[in-house]
């Protein structure tokens, strides 16, 4: 039998594989730290701050706003905490938008009948009940 001739197959050239350039590390020399003497400061005593006297002056809730805080006289910032206080205590924070204040069946009138308010508006919309 005679046999057969394999094919001889071209040998392809392959195109070498690039290279990623390797970067050359440059050398840190460290320098050393120059102390520098820390300026003398005079010891100043700080004055408590004081509050601003128109926040502190008694205001007169109207009838409306008076369900909720209370008939008395009251500084601006007392009012504001027992308006929070208020709020806090029957929930009426939005559960999602926490900015937002749910009005109840008396806090209607003071938001001039909004159900809704922003904590922003509401300082804007109380300021109105108050003399």
């Amino acid at each position: 039998m005679a046999k057969k001739k394999k094919a001889k197959k071209k040998a392809v050239k392959k195109k070498p594989a690039k290279k990623k350039a390797v970067k050359k590390k440059k050398k840190v020399v460290k320098k050393k730290a120059v102390k520098k003497k820390a300026a003398k400061k005079k010891a100043k005593k700080k004055a408590k701050r004081k509050p601003n006297p128109q926040f502190m002056k008694p205001v007169q809730p109207d009838a409306k706003l008076a369900e909720v805080v209370g008939s008395k006289p009251l500084p601006r910032t007392q009012l504001t905490k027992k308006l929070w206080a208020y709020i806090k205590k029957y929930g009426l924070q939005d559960k999602k938008n926490r900015r937002m204040i749910n009005a109840d069946a008396k806090l209607k009138p003071v938001f001039n009948g909004k159900a809704t308010v922003s904590m922003f508006e509401m300082t804007k919309l109380v300021n109105k009940h108050v003399k």
